[in-house]
This record gives C-alpha cells, sequence and structure tokens, in this order.
C-alpha cells in the first residue's frame, strides 16, 4: 500500500486544457472518490494515475516514487474497468491468474493467491467457468479478483458498476465497501453517481470542467457545500435553490418571502434548502402540490411556490392532491446561503 500524491497536474489535448492543475493528497489505505458529471475530467485524472494518459505538467507520485515516466505495468497499480475486460476465451482462475503469470510467478504462489481472491469474493463455485457463463455482477467479481491477487499498491476502479442494474448496484456497492476494509488499499474510484460516491468513500473529490470544486468527507460536502455546484450535485432529490436578496422581513423572491436564520446578512443572492429540511407547518410558505411520490417510507411532494418548482421529502404519510395548498416550513439551521459569486456564505 502507499500513498498517492497529485500535484499540480494538467492535460493538453493540443491547445485544449482538460486538466487544470489539480493537486490531491491521498492518504494510505484511502478510499477516495472523483465525481462529477460526464466530460468533467475524471477519468482522464485517473488514467492519468494509471499512466494510461500521458501527464503534460505536474507530478504524480506513488509512494515516494514519481511515475510521470513510469510505464503502467510498472506503476504497481491495478485498475478495474467499466466493461469488466476479461478474456472471454479464459475461465475465471485462468483471467484472476493471468498476471500472475507473466510476471512470472511460481504456480503454488498463483494458485494460492487465486484461492484466498475467490475466497474473499465468493467465486469459488465458479473458477472453472468462461466469462459467458456468468452474470454482470460475477464478471465485476472475476475483474476485482484479477486486481485483488496482484497485491497492488493502488486500485483504480473507473466507474466500474454502470453496466450494472440498479438492485446490483447496490449489492456491488456494500461488497467493493467491504473489499476496502478488509484489504486497506489506497483506492481511487471514479463514478458519475453521487450516491455512490456518498455512500461507498472515505474522502470526495467533486470535478467540473477540468478543475476540483471541493474535497472533503461525504457529509462534510453534504452539509457544507462549498458553492452551488457542489450544493446541486450532491444530495437526491437536489436542494431547493431560490433567487432573492436579504430585506428586513426575510429572503424576498419574485414569488414570495422565504424565512432567514438569525444574523443573515445581504450578500446573499441564492437561497438553499434541501427537500429533507422542509416540514409541514401552519406558519409556512404556501405551495401548490403538483405531483405526490410515496415510496413507502417517505413521501416526495413535488409542489410550486410561486413560479418556481421545489421538492420536499416528507417522512409521514400524506394524502395531498394536485392543486393542493400546503405550508412548509424550512429548517432555519439548515438553510444555505450563497453570494452572487454561488459560493457559500
Amino acid at each position: 500500500m502507499a500513498n498517492l500524491s497529485i500535484d499540480k497536474v494538467r492535460k493538453y489535448y493540443g491547445a485544449h486544457e482538460v486538466i487544470h492543475s489539480i493537486s490531491l493528497d491521498i492518504a494510505d489505505g484511502e478510499f477516495v472518490t472523483l465525481v462529477g458529471p460526464s466530460g468533467c475530467g475524471k477519468s482522464t485524472l485517473l488514467r492519468m494515475i494509471a499512466g494510461l494518459e500521458g501527464i503534460s505538467d505536474g507530478e504524480i507520485r506513488i509512494g515516494d516514487r514519481v511515475v510521470n515516466n513510469v510505464q503502467p505495468k510498472e506503476r504497481d497499480i491495478a485498475m478495474v474497468f467499466q466493461n469488466y475486460a476479461l478474456y472471454p476465451h479464459m475461465t475465471v482462475a485462468e483471467n484472476m491468474s493471468f498476471a500472475l503469470k507473466l510476471k512470472g510467478e511460481n504456480k503454488a504462489t498463483i494458485a494460492k493467491r487465486v484461492q484466498e481472491a475467490a475466497s474473499i469474493l465468493a467465486l469459488e463455485p465458479y473458477l472453472d467457468r468462461l466469462p459467458k457463463q456468468l452474470s454482470g455482477g460475477q464478471r465485476q467479481r472475476v475483474a476485482m479478483g484479477r486486481a485483488i491477487v496482484r497485491s497492488p499498491q493502488v486500485f483504480l476502479f473507473d466507474e466500474p458498476l454502470s453496466n450494472l442494474d440498479a438492485k446490483l448496484r447496490v449489492q456491488m456497492r456494500s461488497e467493493i465497501k467491504d473489499l476496502h476494509q478488509r484489504l486497506k488499499t489506497t483506492t481511487v474510484y471514479v463514478t458519475h453517481d453521487q450516491v455512490e460516491a456518498m455512500t461507498m468513500a472515505d474522502k470526495i473529490v467533486v470535478m467540473k470542467g477540468g478543475n476540483v470544486e471541493q474535497v472533503g468527507r461525504p457529509l462534510e460536502l453534504y452539509d457544507r457545500p462549498a458553492n452551488l455546484f457542489v450544493a446541486t450535485f450532491i444530495g437526491s432529490p437536489s436542494m431547493n435553490l431560490f433567487k432573492g436578496t436579504v430585506t428586513a422581513t426575510g429572503f424576498a423572491t419574485a414569488d414570495g418571502v422565504l424565512p432567514l436564520p438569525a444574523g443573515s446578512h445581504g450578500a446573499a443572492a441564492t437561497y438553499g434548502i434541501r427537500p429533507e429540511h422542509l416540514t409541514i407547518a401552519d406558519d409556512g410558505f404556501p405551495v401548490e402540490v403538483v405531483v405526490l411520490e410515496p415510496t413507502g417510507a417517505e413521501t416526495q411532494v413535488i409542489g410550486r411556490f410561486g413560479q418556481q418548482q421545489l421538492v420536499a421529502v416528507l417522512r409521514d404519510r400524506v394524502d395531498y392532491k394536485p392543486g393542493d395548498i400546503i405550508r412548509l416550513k424550512p429548517d432555519l439551521g439548515c438553510v444555505h446561503l450563497f453570494g452572487q459569486d454561488e459560493r457559500h456564505l
């Protein structure tokens, strides 16, 4: 295992800069997710760590070694891809052992490592099967097993669950997290799914347009987003946002006045409140019900405050009809205010 350091790394394709002087320090044994919308540069950064993309400027260190000019196979990393990348003509055991054979490991060591990885990933009954005889989840486990047997210093995951159905993604999330807790290998995991990032990571790196917007623990980003982009990207359903100004009576929008926490000042231009921080109250602001979405444990109310749509997540079971007027009250301790520059105040 090793720490991973990314120091002022840039990437150009011709004159076009896609990674803008990114610096990150990932501790030994830490699980870090790179998250952001498509095209934000997260997969490019991962491939630069792996050595599959060249570095235009800056420095990447794995442990104490600068690896800018080190070949991928010499970096002591293992990568798990979105499409599994298994050899179709090889059995599960042969796929898992292939890299060790290339390194010239003896048969006893190979057999021992494959058996250990198969035991960890519950693949023992499938060692003699071909990839085409496996489900998507089992193929992803084989891809993970192939990485585990190499005992690398760093695991790299490039959107490994995006080809799986929703139920299997939830299962595999917990399996990958459990695997990391057991192996304690430094891990960098790329995803566009903020729920994956929130549930799996020790630390999240939110990216946009080749820049890092914020780095922090999952709940730090959720509770204290640095700017509007992070506020809307982290959390599902997304944070409700209202444009307006601070006045003596509250936050004045085009559709009405919202209550403010004590001490709020006039620099605020956007008011944010997460859906679960809205409750039904007689002294709340009026909202017209548009759609009701009961999920069992909670009910999502999609409503309209003036001309603006909002979402409230209620723990109670309610029976509203479209067109009903309800009153919602924000938890003032959970109100977020953002300035003209979109930074959190």
